[in-house]
């Protein structure tokens, strides 16, 4: 049976330690907008599938698509001056939206509300950051809900976290029958996207024939063990290509209750040097974030510093920032270092095609 990824690789199967993940996406608020705001786009999700399963000849079954307006073509107002190139593809692999209105282990595949939700919060917010370099290609997929991560009931969780993997998979693979043509790829995703962005790593990339055509992988707020991949090594640099970028932001001192018998190190590289070095970096370097505000960049909000398998920072600066009292920044992992993401993503590709 697959255990989920890398999820219970690090984590301990006690059911209240996954709560914290119910309490992050509540905290969503303080990066993305607010939830009442996805409603009126819901007459945009008419669509309905006739099994239950997705169909990615359609292009409804798919978040973000190059040959569709949608979300993730958004570009933050002070960067739309910023030359575009596309001959490389990002395929990102979204976080989970699925947290309301639950009524079973994975969410429809054709839910109005729930993919309005998606499609203005992190294929925004999130996905957006590549479009600069590259295609953007994020698939809608059957997500398990938030509970499934918590839930005492490992074989059911197992069997959700299972179906959302075919669904990305099958994605995928249509993805490169239809549209790669041999295209250089980006691997980018968060949260689940990344718990289940790392099997298809695995799968399709690591030690296979076509880890020659991936410029890097994004997986982000969530763990990289040491010794799932084989031969994709974390970046230890900015210009690094064919490795994996990885971190999960929180704020200086803090340990989450379900990491703090944990003795297992994650992978991290750090998003303002790009190195894995546990040398502090200066907010200074931070070059802006995108927050609630999508037309506005806000600079030099976050410090970074590599810790025990983490990414710590002091609390983000930000308008109204004193009222923000989490402690875990995983909502934000992508948000707090959009340009510092968006360069990297320039500079990589560069480098890819040197090579």
């Amino acid at each position: 049976m697959w255990y989920i990824g890398g999820f219970y690789r690090f984590l301990a199967a006690e059911s209240m330690k996954y709560i914290h993940l119910y309490i992050m996406v509540v905290l969503a608020s303080a990066f993305t907008s607010c939830a009442d705001k996805y409603r009126p786009f819901k007459s945009h999700y008419q669509f309905k599938s006739t099994d239950g399963s997705p169909d990615y000849s359609n292009l409804d079954y798919w978040a973000a698509h190059p040959w569709k307006w949608d979300p993730s073509d958004s570009i933050p107002a002070p960067l739309r001056n910023e030359p575009k190139d596309s001959l490389v593809d990002v395929f990102f692999l979204h976080p989970t939206s699925y947290t309301d209105n639950i009524t079973g282990p994975n969410a429809a595949i054709d839910d109005e509300y729930l993919n309005a939700k998606t499609d203005y919060s992190s294929i925004l917010y999130q996905a957006s950051v590549f479009n600069q370099e590259c295609r953007v290609f994020a698939p809608r997929y059957r997500q398990a809900n938030i509970k499934m991560f918590y839930s005492s009931d490992k074989e059911k969780a197992a069997a959700a976290f299972d179906l959302a993997y075919e669904d990305l998979k099958a994605a995928f693979e249509y993805y490169l029958k239809t549209w790669n043509n041999g295209r250089p790829i980006i691997i980018a995703s968060h949260s689940q996207g990344s718990l289940l962005g790392e099997r298809l790593l695995k799968e399709y990339f690591d030690d296979k024939p076509l880890q020659k055509k991936l410029v890097v992988a994004y997986v982000l707020g969530w763990p990289v063990a040491k010794n799932y991949f084989t031969s994709l090594p974390i970046c230890t640099d900015s210009l690094q290509t064919g490795c994996i970028c990885s971190w999960r932001t929180l704020k200086n001192g803090f340990v989450p209750s379900y990491l703090k018998n944990d003795t297992s190190i994650a992978l991290v590289t750090n998003p303002l040097t790009w190195t894995t070095s546990n040398e502090f970096a200066s907010r200074k370097l931070n070059k802006g974030s995108v927050l609630v505000k999508f037309n506005k960049i806000y600079p030099h909000t976050t410090d970074a510093q590599i810790s025990k398998g983490l990414l710590y920072t002091r609390r983000p600066k930000f308008p109204g920032s004193f009222l923000y009292r989490s402690r875990n920044y995983h909502i934000g992992d992508i948000n707090l270092y959009y340009l510092n993401i968006r360069e990297n993503v320039r500079q990589r590709i560069g480098m890819f095609w040197k090579g």
